[in-house]
């Protein structure tokens, strides 16, 4: 039958299928491409049959871009014609003129804008129910799919750079995953903390976190009996190093709840606090936390001391201190744990120069730049590049920061304010005072 030998209700019902025909498969398109990859994948893995199906079809994107893009054109150029026999019989030459621009305005609205929108917002419930109609369909152009993918390969193959010819890996890197945990993960800001803080583990290393040699609490063998009991009675670890003479010669490792058991039974003396200490782990100053963290798993250890490349001993670190970088600091008021830092009445902190930064960061919720120097005495010295003669102000980033107190060739003392607001300034020295 013609076309021409079709009433005009016809032709229009004729039309308003293709439309919704054409919206199917514009629709599908869109759901099908916006679906997110990985839920797909634990979708599947749930057992769900529409996901199973939707995620066999886009192992191939092309095939089905080619089946739809097919069903569409096909629907699209048919509408078309009736269109056109539609305004020849109602308008004469003039509809002919007329059809194109008004079917244009209708698939534009209601086969393209209209099922594209609802597609992207509800891609999961739109996909899921058209594999059920793609699926026969992409069996059924199986070989008009092969044969334009064949010619259309073969056209965009040398426009293509050679590692795009290849599917696109769905793997994140570190800093993709950390946007998804930030923006994409709907979970208590406590967890999310948590997952960063694992994601951050493999850019900052040991000499980031550890204790510094200076502040290590140790056991000098050679030291009076009574004071080797009063140090391990107030002492806020379980495990001390032992040393003699210097922190660089280290007999081992001490750990109290051994030291308790043997006081049960007998007096303490010398020879036993050696014989109760575990041999030490040493561990460079340069090894990511998130390789450390391994270690410690593998080693069965829990304290390590830190090292240089010629074998000094430079602090000491331990398994606490890891999993403080990812679940926060235990105590319940860190900045009250930290004696170098001292708030004044006006808003201003002052702070001992050899205070960690990071720590400062933790315990008052500031973001000094930690790239670089690890005391707030080398932060300031690296900024200046001089030891100043004099005390002085400088300012870094939003932080007005004043040393009080030279002595030895370090800054031992210096008051630290922030500025309310931070001021909208680029990360670095903005100049001396």
């Amino acid at each position: 039958m013609h076309f021409s030998e079709l009433s005009i209700g016809t032709l229009l019902l004729m039309t308003a299928v293709l439309t919704v025909l054409s919206a199917y498969f514009s629709g599908s398109e869109t759901a099908m491409m916006a679906l997110n990859r990985f839920r797909l994948r634990h979708l599947v893995n749930a057992g769900h049959r529409g996901a199973r199906k939707a995620n066999r079809l886009l192992r191939r994107p092309d095939r089905l871009l080619a089946a739809i893009l097919i069903g569409n054109n096909l629907v699209n150029f048919t509408a078309a014609s009736l269109a056109t026999v539609i305004g020849l019989r109602l308008f004469g030459d003039t509809g002919v003129l007329l059809a194109p621009i008004v079917l244009t305005l209708v698939f534009l609205v209601f086969a393209e804008v209209a099922p594209k929108t609802i597609a992207a917002q509800r891609p999961e419930s739109i996909a899921f129910r058209s594999v059920y109609v793609l699926d026969p369909l992409m069996r059924l152009l199986h070989p008009a799919v092969l044969f334009i993918n064949f010619f259309a390969n073969g056209i965009l193959r040398p426009l293509l750079p050679k590692e795009d010819q290849t599917a696109p890996s769905d793997s994140l890197t570190a800093e993709e995953l950390r946007t998804v945990v930030t923006e994409g993960v709907a979970m208590p800001q406590q967890g999310q903390s948590m997952m960063l803080g694992i994601l951050d583990l493999e850019k900052v290393t040991v000499d980031d976190i550890m204790v510094p040699r200076n502040e290590i609490v140790g056991l000098d063998i050679d030291a009076d009996m009574d004071d080797l009991i009063r140090v391990m009675a107030t002492s806020r670890h379980t495990r001390l190093p032992v040393y003699r003479e210097s922190i660089n010669n280290i007999l081992g490792i001490l750990h109290l709840r051994k030291v308790v058991r043997h006081l049960q039974s007998a007096e303490l003396t010398r020879t036993d606090l050696l014989q109760l200490t575990e041999e030490p782990y040493y561990i460079p100053e340069a090894t990511p936390l998130h390789t450390q963290l391994v270690n410690f798993q593998k080693e069965k250890k829990r304290i390590a001391l830190v090292v240089d490349e010629y074998g000094e001993i430079r602090g000491l670190a331990t398994l606490e201190d890891i999993l403080e970088e990812i679940v926060g600091e235990f105590t319940t008021d860190f900045a009250a744990s930290i004696p170098e830092i001292h708030p004044q009445p006006d808003g201003s902190y002052v702070i001992d120069g050899l205070a960690l930064v990071r720590d400062i960061n933790r315990a008052l919720a500031w973001d000094l730049p930690t790239l670089g120097p690890k005391t707030l005495n080398g932060l300031v010295l690296e900024h200046l590049e001089s030891l100043p003669e004099n005390n002085l102000c400088l300012t870094i980033d939003d932080y007005r920061i004043e040393t009080l107190q030279i002595k030895d060739n370090v800054i031992k003392n210096l008051k630290v304010t922030r500025s309310t607001p931070p001021a909208p300034v680029e990360r670095g020295h903005d100049g001396v005072e």
